[in-house]
């Protein structure tokens, strides 16, 4: 308990039926959620159990016995640090915002292609159309959830199209088994052969938006001695 109650935020769980809230440091509570190894005692700014923190109404040990099975305030604190609603300060909201920003962004980045280049829209391309759409972003959402909508915002402002590309290529032998491992994590591997002479051919499909990105490794890989050929496109 390292950090003052005047500096604390509230976390709040709904438990059946009531709120239980508890005194927290704002940073270590944020850390603690996303799975850092913290002691809740470092966490929590005071060791009890509230009702209402503003009106300092602490749950009864009886109560909090029939609720959580245990009248510890360390467990219960536990959980509700677990499963409760963490009041962030304005500065952390602000960080946690636009890091999620970024990652919708580089879902985009990595999915779509502009057609017109056929090459990926990035990043930072992205981020300035969505405040030029006014794209608000949830940052307790996941990324994955807010992609659908950010690009139906942005299609007005940024020509975007997601393919799904399949490429054959084909490897040198010396280079073959470091590159094997690298094309796995990329996308879904096709046709695979070794031939006679220990060279790796294969068809991959990626998004269109990775077909660069996977261009770029190959050639970091095998020094630039690979085969490629983009063999269709689909609309995904």
């Amino acid at each position: 308990m390292t950090v003052g109650v005047d500096k604390a935020v509230v976390c709040r769980l709904k438990h059946a039926g009531r709120s239980f809230e508890i005194l927290v440091d704002p940073r270590k509570a944020l850390e603690y959620k996303k799975g850092a190894k913290l002691a809740v005692q470092d966490v929590l700014a005071y060791p009890s159990i509230y009702k209402d923190v503003s009106g300092a109404d602490v749950v009864p040990e009886a109560d909090l016995q029939k609720n959580f099975g245990t009248a510890d305030p360390f467990k219960i604190a536990e959980k509700i640090l677990r499963e409760g609603e963490l009041q962030l300060t304005t500065e952390q909201k602000r960080e946690l915002t636009a890091q999620k920003r970024l990652q919708v962004a580089e879902l985009i980045s990595r999915r779509g292609i502009n057609p017109q280049t056929d090459a990926p829209h990035p990043p930072q391309r992205i981020l300035a159309a969505m405040d030029q759409a006014g794209v608000s972003i949830d940052p307790f959402a996941d990324a994955e959830l807010q992609f659908d909508r950010t690009v139906k915002a942005l299609k007005a402002l940024l020509p975007i199209s997601f393919q799904r590309v399949t490429i054959a290529i084909r490897v040198q032998p010396q280079y073959a088994g470091r590159v094997y491992s690298i094309l796995k994590g990329m996308g879904t591997t096709r046709k695979e052969q070794w031939l006679s002479d220990g060279s790796l051919s294969v068809e991959i499909e990626v998004l269109g938006g990775m077909q660069q990105e996977l261009f770029d490794k190959m050639a970091t890989l095998t020094h630039g001695s690979f085969e490629s050929k983009v063999v269709s496109k689909l609309d995904a």
